[in-house]
């Protein structure tokens, strides 16, 4: 037998209110405080504290997004087929967009490795007196080092799967 959840609120509200030895049944997700209804399912006793039941949400019947489940078309799904003259073009961009990334990479790089100064950077006014603040911008600038040739590895792995331009 199946109890809407405003009823089942409504059930436990009066139980809880009317008497404090009120005794609760859990049915699966279903509470009941008929004891034959317990006695019938495999339902156990809730002891302690109270019972909230919150009522879910269901989108009315006829709304649209409940009736169509979303499906998202790839282009080989699609049967849509690009140029070649067109995929060139794209694979001319990408490989463009590629090497400027790379050139900004390699000279932020270049600029990184100057600033380091082989792990002793100069001193700046502010960390002459306090050494931790130098120690931590060194330990920053080998981690930008090592992040920046970590970019530029990946640039270049992407570079080599863009097909050449002719």
């Amino acid at each position: 037998m199946k109890h809407s959840p405003v009823a089942v609120f409504a059930c436990l509200l009066a139980v809880v209110s009317s008497s404090a030895h009120a005794q609760i049944y859990r049915c699966g997700n279903e509470y009941t405080n008929t004891v034959s209804e317990a006695n019938r399912g495999q339902c156990k006793l809730v002891e302690g504290g109270n019972v909230t039941v919150v009522q879910g949400f269901r989108p009315p019947a006829g709304s649209v997004a409940a009736a169509q489940p979303v499906r998202i078309a790839t282009a080989s799904q699609a049967g849509t087929r690009v140029d070649s003259a067109e995929q060139r073009g794209r694979d001319s961009d990408a490989r463009l967009i590629l090497d400027s990334e790379l050139k900004k990479a390699e000279s932020r790089q270049a600029e990184l490795v100057r600033e380091f100064n082989a792990g002793e950077p100069e001193k700046r006014g502010d960390e002459a007196r306090n050494h931790q603040k130098y120690l931590d911008r060194v330990a920053e600038l080998k981690a930008g080092l090592a992040r920046n040739e970590s970019d530029i590895a990946g640039i270049r792995r992407e570079l080599s799967r863009v097909p050449a331009t002719k």
